[in-house]
């Protein structure tokens, strides 16, 4: 049965200050962020934020031992996290003890699980919304997968539905619809391993493309619905959100490191040459001046040091497939859940491969007609290159302690008896005590 590996994180009150500390392991960067959290005055934009963040640290450190956003080499990726977190201390001048950390890989995947519950009483109370939540939560679980999240999407009241909160409303049945979105356990618990190993405590654990909605999305993209595509290194991710609310998520295992490699074979160049050719001159789309313009490649197996020149145009007929691929099956995954619709056909796109010139135009011609990339929102303190869309998922994991009391928490402790049995005699007075009265 799928149960939670990660504690889960209560959301911070409303008054309160924090310091907080989250690492974004990426299969091409890993990034370690440290900002002090100060309540403030609701934004219009941002109103689900309850809180100010002011970035105290920084780290930035190429990624080893992570491919397609999952770990494969503990060693690799435990001594690049390290390097990470401690830039980020020395510049902050604190000591990190727990870090909030972002999936890629494990194949994220949505599962929705509806219950229902006779009320035994006039009004519905809080154990009444912790029951059926339950009940929800506990339907036909995955062995083998974990639960990042569990997000209620919807409250029924006999025959009344979309209710946001139902306490305190009359009815005889109560109904929820709850969004479970899981991945695999072992690449959870190898990653929560890599955290471990750099003697930290892992605070909570998020889906990337929730966290990257979560930085770019304003309060009214979420309510009317968008979709949220991280285009990381080794896999893009998909989150969509209706309501205010996540509603699906999903991965394709290709990102821009894929891309890459297309071009280190296409142009027959080294790797680290083929990233750097990508990132300075990168294309989607051809411009007239393509054929006119010249980039300098170092061939593989050339014995001269002079670098060989080759049309732009090249280049971009390289990178331009590889990228419609990925739209495309986007744009099929999407279709075949059937939440396009609540994505409203608005596209937002983040992740460092998304930077590429000509992808937002393409992908209004693949996917939605209203595409646009995404940058991080209201967040001070950070340098200019972490307001890039490479940074969404990392700043979006400082938002998140904001938003967890939008999920269902009580589902460690309900996986937890269910698997322990159902505790003594006491237990089970107690219990039903708590639900008769």
């Amino acid at each position: 049965m799928s149960k939670p590996l990660a504690p889960r994180m209560r959301q911070i009150p409303a008054r309160k200050s924090a310091l907080l500390s989250v690492l974004d392991v990426g299969a091409s960067k890993i990034v370690c962020l440290i900002a002090r959290l100060t309540p403030m005055e609701p934004s219009e934009a941002l109103r689900g934020r309850t809180h100010r963040c002011k970035v105290l640290g920084v780290g930035h450190q190429r990624s080893t031992g992570v491919k397609g956003g999952a770990v494969v080499d503990l060693r690799s990726a435990e001594q690049a996290a390290r390097m990470a977190i401690d830039a980020a201390e020395r510049m902050a001048g604190v000591e990190v003890g727990g870090v909030i950390v972002n999936m890629s890989g494990g194949r994220l995947a949505s599962r929705r699980r509806g219950a229902d519950a006779a009320l035994r009483g006039k009004t519905v109370a809080e154990h009444d919304v912790q029951r059926v939540l339950e009940a929800a939560a506990m339907a036909n679980g995955e062995p083998g997968r974990t639960i990042l999240h569990a997000l209620p999407t919807a409250f029924r009241l006999d025959a009344t539905r979309d209710i946001r909160d139902p306490k305190g409303m009359v009815g005889a049945e109560l109904g929820v619809d709850l969004h479970l979105a899981t991945c695999d356990s072992a690449a959870a618990r190898n990653l929560m391993l890599v955290i471990e190993r750099c003697h930290l405590r892992v605070e909570a654990m998020v889906a990337t493309p929730y966290a990257a909605g979560l930085s770019t999305l304003v309060d009214d993209e979420a309510e009317l619905g968008a979709a949220v595509v991280d285009f990381g290194g080794g896999s893009t991710t998909v989150g969509v959100f209706s309501g205010g609310r996540l509603i699906h998520i999903d991965a394709v295992a290709l990102g821009g490191i894929h891309v890459t490699r297309d071009v280190a074979r296409g142009l027959n160049v080294s790797v680290s040459d083929a990233e750097r050719l990508k990132t300075l001159y990168g294309a989607c789309i051809a411009s007239p001046s393509d054929d006119r313009e010249t980039i300098a490649a170092h061939r593989l197996g050339d014995d001269t040091d002079h670098p060989s020149h080759l049309p732009k145009s090249e280049l971009t007929r390289i990178i331009r497939p590889r990228i419609e691929e990925i739209l495309e099956l986007v744009r099929d995954r999407l279709r075949a859940s059937g939440y396009a619709a609540q994505a409203g056909r608005r596209l937002v796109m983040t992740g460092g491969a998304c930077q590429l010139t000509g992808m937002p135009e393409l992908a209004r011609t693949i996917i939605s007609s209203q595409a646009r990339i995404g940058r991080p929102l209201g967040i001070e303190g950070l340098p200019e290159s972490g307001k890039s869309p490479a940074f969404a998922a990392a700043v979006g994991l400082m938002v998140y302690p904001q938003m967890a009391g939008l999920e269902y928490y009580a589902v460690t402790r309900q996986f937890t008896r269910s698997h322990q049995g159902e505790g003594g005699y006491a237990a089970r007075v107690g219990r039903w005590l708590k639900e008769s009265f």
